[in-house]
């Protein structure tokens, strides 16, 4: 019994280290690991601010190289602190991204025993932030102009990998990297050029053009030699079109010819008359111009992961509508868009059908708004438009039969015809604001350079063109036939297509020249003064040393 007892002891002894060696071991947690798993307060100011999302990036990076430091060389350094003041160029504050405080650490070392750590890890954060920011905007699109996304609009790939993959293989090449998370869109990367240049020119002494009677051609004023000066200083003047001895009052018709092109550029009726909205846009000055590029950048931002290859995309403040293969614009149309009052909505869906000769049942607002008064005053307004008065369950009413006063839930709709307000045809797409693209019969509008007049609707000029493009060679011949009969008809083309409807107020050709146009909506100043906030609060987070923690 004892020897039996003593080999046994003696077997398990033996065994022992083999047996421990089959449990996995558990690694004591490097310094880096450490000191992120005790962030935000374990480095002090900036990274005392670090949110939620930053703390999981940085864990992520991290993680897929080890834990190691990141950041080994000058060289290294050097050149995110180089890429972050690039960012200057595309509206966002380098300041921001503390590029002087990681130069400060990273270049001086100290006895603390995580300076080498959170230097270290300020890099990083600097890093994913900005590379965030250019990927997907400086500020959350969803609280300042949020976009309607359509459940059944195709996914998109999984942005925060993207990122991920980008900041964690661009740790070596930092230029392609950042120039990887910006934009690729030709939008984004000429209105960055545009802001560039601009940001570079000396910024001159503005004196405004006052206010006025509406001056035009042939007038005589005393404000024509400012007009003069300010469309010369703008390079639409010759320079020898101002001389120290140009005393002549008279708008001249070079001068008109001038205004004309300034007003092209800035959407605004090319009359040549010097009215109110003219003379808004010439008093804008160069900080005004910028700060206007500034914000469109950020929406370009925004908007980068919407705009697919092959899409459709509403400019809502531009008025047009593009039609986009292969990333490039294939048509262009002019389009009417909601008034102030009663704006376009931000959307992105798919078309997946079009109504042919549709009825126009009359939408709750403006039924209430429009037809109603007009019903009161005169009972055969209705009979004149060719509407039917219907119940909730689609049964025909009497209009004498309606108390008009308070007439309670009916719906009006009128009949397909000329002179619907939907023309021929409405491309539909999934929104929750019952908003289409349709055609009209209010073709005179189009000429407006502001075409803001519908009830949030889009209408299209040339519509039957944008037509075509939705449709594969096939089904084109069998659309004409449908829409000869006249007869309602709700068709699906065999392709559906990606729509963008999306508020932007500037962008620019390849050269980088800027084009303007007035902001419809009033949204400028909110998303600029957003921006700013964003820079003020990142600004109070410089100035504290990283190791007073």
């Amino acid at each position: 019994m004892f020897k039996k007892h003593t080999s046994r002891l003696l077997f398990t002894w033996l065994l022992a280290p083999w047996l421990a060696m089959a449990e996995p071991a558990v690694e004591p947690a490097g310094p880096v690991q450490a000191v992120l798993e005790n962030l935000p307060t374990a480095c002090g100011q900036p990274l005392a601010n670090v949110d939620e999302t930053a703390l999981a990036r940085l864990s992520e990076l991290y993680r897929r190289n080890h834990f190691a430091v990141l950041w080994t060389s000058y060289t290294q350094i050097d050149a995110l602190l180089v890429q972050l003041e690039s960012l200057a160029d595309d509206g966002l504050q380098p300041v921001s991204y503390h590029p002087e405080t990681i130069r400060r650490i990273m270049h001086t070392a100290t006895r603390d025993p995580l300076h080498r750590e959170c230097g270290d890890i300020l890099a990083s954060h600097a890093y994913l932030s900005a590379l965030g920011h250019l990927a997907h905007g400086r500020l959350p699109q969803e609280r300042i102009e949020p976009v309607w996304h359509s459940p059944d609009a195709p996914e998109t790939p999984q942005a925060e990998a993207q990122l991920m993959a980008i900041a964690s293989e661009g740790l070596e090449h930092l230029e392609h990297a950042f120039n990887k998370a910006r934009p690729s869109l030709e939008q984004y990367n000429n209105l960055r050029k545009a802001y560039s240049q601009l940001r570079n020119q000396p910024q001159p002494e503005w004196q405004p053009i006052p206010t006025g009677q509406s001056l035009r051609p042939g007038m005589s004023d005393p404000r024509v030699t400012q007009l003069r000066l300010r469309l010369s200083a703008d390079g639409y003047l010759p320079a020898t079109a101002v001389t120290p001895a140009t005393r002549d009052d008279r708008y001249s018709d070079q001068l008109v010819e001038a205004l004309k092109a300034f007003q092209r550029r800035h959407a605004l009726q090319d009359d040549g008359i010097l009215g109110a909205d003219t003379l808004t846009e010439l008093n804008a000055t160069p900080a005004d111009r910028l700060n206007q590029l500034r914000v469109n950048l950020e929406r370009f931002r925004w908007l980068s992961a919407d705009i697919e290859p092959r899409s459709l995309l509403v400019d809502i403040a531009g008025g047009r509508v593009i039609y986009f293969r292969d990333s490039s614009p294939q048509w262009e149309a002019r389009i009417q868009v909601g008034r102030d009052t009663r704006q376009t909505p931000s959307i992105k869906s798919t078309v997946t059908r079009l109504t042919l000769n549709p009825t126009w049942t009359v939408p709750p607002t403006i039924l209430r708004e429009d037809k109603l008064p007009q019903i009161r005053d005169n009972l055969a307004y209705l009979a004149q438009h060719n509407m039917q008065v219907l119940d909730y369950q689609g049964q025909v009413l009497d209009p004498a039969t309606v108390d008009w006063s308070n007439p309670g839930r009916i719906l009006l709709r009128q009949a397909a015809g000329p002179d619907n307000p939907l023309g021929r045809v409405v491309i539909r797409f999934a929104n929750p604001y019952s908003i289409y693209l349709h055609d009209t019969p209010s073709q005179g509008l189009f000429a407006r350079s502001q075409r803001a007049f519908s009830s949030g609707c889009v209408r299209v000029e040339s519509v039957m063109q944008l037509v075509d493009l939705l449709l594969k060679e096939g089904e084109r011949e069998r659309v004409s036939q449908l829409l000869e009969t006249g007869l309602t008809y709700e068709y699906r083309p065999a392709e559906t297509t990606p729509i963008l409807l999306a508020y932007w107020t500037a962008e620019a050709d390849r050269t980088g020249l800027p084009r303007y146009r007035p902001d419809v909506y009033h949204r400028d100043p909110k998303l600029l003064a957003a921006l700013q906030a964003a820079d003020r609060n990142a600004m109070l987070r410089v100035i504290p040393s990283i190791d007073e923690h």
